[in-house]
């Protein structure tokens, strides 16, 4: 039996909370059925023992401290509400404990937006890790010893976890009940909580708002010119000459201003343009294509799956509103 430690804290996210307990419980259950011992013991840790009230009408009462747990096989830090900072400050004592019982032994697994308990326990060094979309940027410029990548719904590295946005979090915690247990329970499991047992990228649930979070006034200049000319066949030569800057000078201050390459940007922009088009109309590919920049069919293709992790046919399938209609 493994002893999974779920740390409990006011900003916790509910689902996150609850998709654990269900998820474990449910494996539990198929293992008594089948004649077996339950794989899993679950504890509610908090910093303190206490009643934990979230900021929404749940209570949960957690049996152990930190201080308490002298030994653990697994810890699971729950996805949270509310600005990274001022959570990461209120709750002061949880990435040092994670460090703590990461050189105990125990493996550490992050939901969603915990990642960046582990990333300040110093456990995404050096690792491929992901979090929620809308967190990467921020993830990527606060912790640059991490490989954050932006597109994988989950990361396995060495025993330290890590899971994308929401609810596919609970993709992670099936994948672990499947490695700790057997495929037959996860497999179970998914059509018991009809979670995607294969969904591995969560790039198409990115919506692209431009790297802008720096303070470089030229960089920022070629944006905005991308931006208004995604659609007209422009070059980076063209984009550099907005910054009066030589090419190699403007790509290099572009990637480190934004983590992408002008082409990369310009590319991201496009498709995102695409992506709209897609959601809110049933407008012919090939004329969709030509509206947002380009001329060859087989290159959007590649590129649209490439950011999206899926062609355009199965992203209007997926998210076309008339489609649904």
């Amino acid at each position: 039996m493994k002893t999974v430690s779920l740390v409990i804290y006011e900003e916790a996210i509910l689902s996150a909370i609850a998709g654990v307990l269900d998820v474990f419980e449910g494996a539990n259950a198929l293992s008594v059925q089948a004649g077996k011992e339950p794989p899993f013991k679950v504890e509610l840790v908090s910093e303190k023992v206490k009643h934990i009230q979230l900021n929404v009408p749940a209570l949960f009462f957690c049996y152990k401290s930190m201080a308490d747990v002298k030994e653990t096989d697994l810890v699971i830090v729950p996805a949270f509400h509310g600005r990274p900072d001022q959570v990461l400050q209120k709750n002061a004592g949880i990435a040092p404990w994670l460090s703590e019982m990461r050189n105990l032994g125990a493996e550490v697994a992050s939901l969603c937006l915990g990642s960046y308990f582990l990333a300040e326990a110093g456990l995404l060094n050096g690792r491929t890790c992901t979090s929620h979309w809308q967190a990467i940027p921020d993830m990527q410029q606060r912790y640059p010893a991490a490989k954050v990548l932006s597109d994988k719904v989950i990361t396995d590295e060495d025993g330290v976890y890590t899971s994308g946005g929401a609810f596919s979090s609970l993709n992670l915690v099936l994948y672990m009940v499947e490695k700790f247990c057997n495929k037959d329970i996860g497999v179970m499991l998914s059509k018991m909580f009809s979670i995607d047992i294969d969904r591995v990228n969560q790039a198409h649930f990115m919506v692209f708002q431009g790297q802008r979070r720096h303070e470089d006034d030229q960089i920022l200049r070629a944006q905005v010119f991308i931006e208004e000319n995604y659609h007209l066949p422009i070059s980076v030569e063209q984009i550099a000459e907005q910054t009066s800057m030589s090419k190699r000078n403007f790509i290099r201050r572009f990637k480190n201003a934004t983590n992408n390459t002008p082409l990369e940007y310009l590319q991201r922009v496009k498709i995102e343009s695409a992506k709209k088009a897609l959601e809110s109309n049933a407008q012919n590919i090939s004329t969709l294509m030509y509206d947002v920049g380009y001329n060859d069919l087989k290159t959007f293709r590649s590129v649209f799956k490439k950011v999206t992790g899926l062609t355009p046919q199965e992203y209007r399938r997926k998210y076309c509103r008339t489609a649904v209609a």
